[in-house]
């Protein structure tokens, strides 16, 4: 039994491998492919059939497309086909791995080991993951095969299987619970087929045991996805579901099919096989033609919610163990967060525009929001990092952090500041002089050019985006410069508007001056790792 448990764990711990591996390798490809790639049904069923023979595992794909599915990124009608497609991959992965390739186990696990060792990017630790993972399955495969052969002669598990043949509802739940635990139907099927081959079970309870594998398989990706969107949930529920029902026909039917299959396949393991297989097309058959139904009863099953501005749109949960999905997701919340910063700002510029007292309390609201997605990328990164993180991923996680912390800077400068002044505005019932205006206008306008370009920046890393935000530092210096010194000549001709609004008009300069600042920096880490910055600005002191 302690062989069987260790090899058990071993196979579990091997698919965790191929998983992140490939994650961590292709993760934001593989999320790409999946989300772009569903042109119509049978071409979803085929991307969900592919992404899952892949990461070797169908509750990996199911969580990815459930955060899809969460975001609108996919329809529900083709994110519930990838998941029929899915339950055939792991199908056909369970078929693969039964073949006798114990040979393959020692090379694949010196390739795996060597390309994690040597390689110093992502990508190539993640392959290096993956192929150790095969390498590690094939090896348990071979120790689980060796620890049944003494189950053979057992008396006590003979008897405790016979039981099971008498039981099927708790033959259904006890495969259920152990694919559950696994978090994995797969493991639970290759166990069930070597089952089969040392002639311990019947073709009856092999057909039950099957049915409990592929119900237990759909209970984690429905946990995993509780705190997603409603649109996460609602596609697990359909899938759990789908293969509920599919499992409690065939285990009602499993008497009258198993002498049938038997006569088929005479040895039991390649029966599992075949209907584990005959159960994801069955699936398939009956209800891709009817997904659209089945979409829209749980869609008043699961009725859209009313989100606050303030939730998380893109933190995914699910990936917080790859960094490259996860840093993914961080990044887009992010972008999320500069384009509820730059709302603010349009915000305020209506607000020095307008005499409506109310603009006051939605930049305060929309501040409140800020603040709230701002602590909750931070925690986000937080819990990122007790994974483990190399060199780069490392690197992208401090940008993110420092560009959220710089938006939420804005933030509260826009709300203590700009907006504070054009309440004051209002409140003293103030008007800029014509050309004082034009001036604030203007300055807001280049910031908004200059917030358009830092968000590209953070997005796309590039460097000579980054040297032209950089150089953007010149212009913000100049527009300032400019502004304050034609204001210092409009109250030199002691112009009653610009006498009024002086104050107003350079603090709010120098707020669209810091605004700018923070947007700027951006730029700095990418440059700083080309080696184009300087220590200072401050020319050497001319010798004598």
């Amino acid at each position: 039994m302690i062989e069987l448990l260790g090899a058990g764990a071993l196979l579990i711990w091997g698919l965790r491998l191929i998983k992140t591996g490939m994650l961590r390798a292709f993760g934001v490809s593989l999320r790409y492919w999946i989300g772009k790639s569903t042109r119509n049904r049978v071409w979803a069923v085929f991307v969900g059939m592919l992404a899952t023979l892949a990461v070797q595992s169908s509750t990996a794909t199911a969580v990815i497309t459930a955060s899809f599915a969460a975001r609108d990124l996919v329809s529900g009608i083709m994110a519930q086909a990838i998941m029929l497609g899915a339950n055939i991959g792991t199908s056909l992965a369970a078929v693969i791995l039964t073949l006798d390739l114990h040979w393959l186990s020692p090379v694949l696990i010196l390739v795996g080991v060597i390309s994690f060792n040597r390689s110093r990017y992502a990508m190539g630790k993640g392959i290096g993951r993956a192929v150790l993972g095969l390498g590690l399955m094939l090896l348990a495969l071979s120790l689980m095969g060796d620890a049944t052969e003494p189950v053979r002669t057992s008396e006590t598990v003979i008897f405790i299987l016979a039981s099971l043949g008498n039981a099927p509802v708790f033959a259904l739940l006890f495969a259920a619970g152990l694919a559950f635990a696994a978090t994995s139907s797969l493991a639970v099927v290759l166990f069930v087929v070597l089952l089969g081959q040392a002639g311990i079970i019947t073709a009856e309870l092999a057909l039950v045991l099957v049915a409990g594998a592929n119900l237990g398989g759909a209970l984690p990706p429905y946990l995993a996805v509780l705190r997603e969107g409603v649109g996460a949930r609602r596609l697990a529920a359909a899938n759990l579901s789908i293969r509920a029902i599919g499992a409690i026909v065939l285990t009602a039917m499993a008497g009258i099919i198993a002498p049938w299959m038997s006569r088929v396949w005479p040895d039991t393991g390649d029966l599992v096989l075949a209907a584990h297989i005959g159960f994801s097309v069955v699936l398939l058959v009956v209800f891709l033609p009817v997904l659209g139904p089945v979409v829209e009863l749980f869609k008043k099953l699961f009725p859209d919610a009313v989100e606050a501005g303030s939730a998380p749109h893109y933190l995914d949960e699910s990936v917080l163990t790859t960094p490259a999905l996860a840093l993914s997701a961080a990044a887009r919340e992010t972008l999320r967060l500069g384009d509820m910063v730059r709302e603010m700002l349009e915000a305020s510029m209506a607000a020095l525009k307008s005499s409506d007292p109310g603009l006051r309390d939605r930049l305060s609201a929309i501040e409140n929001d800020i603040d709230r997605v701002h602590a909750e990328i931070k925690m986000y990164l937080s819990r990122l990092g007790q994974e483990e993180l190399d060199e780069e991923d490392s690197r992208r996680a401090t940008e993110i952090m420092a560009y959220a912390v710089n938006l939420e800077h804005i933030g509260d400068i826009i709300d203590s500041g700009l907006s504070e002044l054009a309440a004051k505005k209002v409140r003293r019932k103030l008007a800029f002089s014509e050309e004082g205006f034009a001036e604030i206008v203007a300055f807001y306008g280049r910031t908004f050019e200059i917030f358009q370009i830092a968000q590209s920046v953070f997005l796309s890393r590039d460097p000579d985006l980054a040297r032209k935000l950089a150089g953007c530092k010149t212009d913000v210096r100049r527009l300032e410069a400019e502004s304050a010194e034609r204001h210092l000549e409009r109250l030199r001709a002691q112009r009653t508007e610009t006498v009024e609004t002086s104050g107003l008009h350079l603090d709010i300069l120098r707020d669209l001056k810091r605004v700018n600042a923070h947007l700027i920096s951006v730029a700095y880490p990418i440059l700083d790792d080309m080696g184009a910055l300087r220590e200072t600005r401050l020319r050497s002191t001319p010798e004598a």
